[in-house]
């Protein structure tokens, strides 16, 4: 089973790449991050018809997450637990997939940027990754193969950007920011990328402002991989190329994993 995960930074801009993607790659299991729309806009019948059902958590503008795949959906979740009614940023979207030889749990995720920090935003940011590290426990009593994935908005370490330095005074790269990241990997998660890629030089975001050109990227989509998935991996990677294939390109690129499920 090939997971994917993708922050398309809106799914109306950027509907044709996501389309010719999808019809290259073959993922049986999609998470979309900035889908930019609500749940009546998301061009589902497009995706319908390359034979992936569908479930969306969207808004209007901002945020959004969807989960495309192959086989049927289950126990859809479109809300992160933990939160109150204030929070009504759509960040993330739960289902259960059943595959050929078994079962994943599979998250959609798009955590807040954080920036500017110090300030309300980061507290927001440190509150809603706590909040994901709490669910992410609470899931690891199921003992299934589970795949958190998608815009984490934390640069792991340095080895994650090219210039680290650039980096110091953002939220993504903030102490605070990156021990949270653990925190959750502490559980037993495993970041599948870097399991198979310790070496760094592997980026999957670069800003719209001559990044691209120069590789200043970073790191910051991430699948983790709870233990009963991580025995499952059999590759990883970033494709890279996806950013230079079109002429409105996202400033992320999709990352995937491929599990024998």
């Amino acid at each position: 089973m090939k997971v994917a995960t993708w922050n398309v930074n809106s799914i109306k801009a950027r509907l044709e790449p996501a389309l010719a993607w999808i019809q290259q790659a073959k993922p049986d299991v999609v998470a979309l991050q900035e889908i930019k729309c609500v749940d009546e806009k998301f061009p589902a019948a497009e995706f319908e018809a390359l034979g992936y059902n569908c479930a969306v958590h969207g808004q209007k503008t901002y945020n959004g997450v969807a989960l495309l795949s192959r086989s049927p959906m289950e126990d859809v979740t479109p809300r992160l637990p933990g939160g109150d009614d204030t929070d009504d940023h759509a960040r993330y979207l739960e289902a259960l997939v059943t595959g050929k030889k078994g079962m994943v749990r599979v998250a959609a995720i798009y955590a807040p940027n954080g920036n500017p920090q110090p300030g309300p935003k980061f507290d927001y940011k440190l509150a809603w990754l706590e909040r994901l590290r709490v669910h992410a426990k609470a899931l690891l009593a199921n003992e299934e193969p589970i795949v958190l994935m998608g815009d984490y908005n934390v640069i792991p370490t340095e080895l994650d950007a090219d210039r680290p330095k650039a980096w110091a005074k953002d939220a993504l790269f903030q102490p605070e920011s990156r021990a949270a990241l653990r925190r959750i990997e502490n559980l037993g998660y495993t970041d599948a990328f870097r399991a198979q890629h310790p070496e760094g030089g592997h980026y999957t975001f670069w800003d719209y402002f001559g990044s691209w050109e120069r590789n200043n990227g970073i790191r910051i989509d991430h699948l983790l991989l709870s233990p009963q998935a991580a025995d499952l991996l059999k590759a990883s990677g970033i494709d890279r190329e996806v950013r230079g294939a079109s002429e409105k390109p996202s400033d992320h690129v999709p990352v995937w994993v491929e599990l024998d499920i």
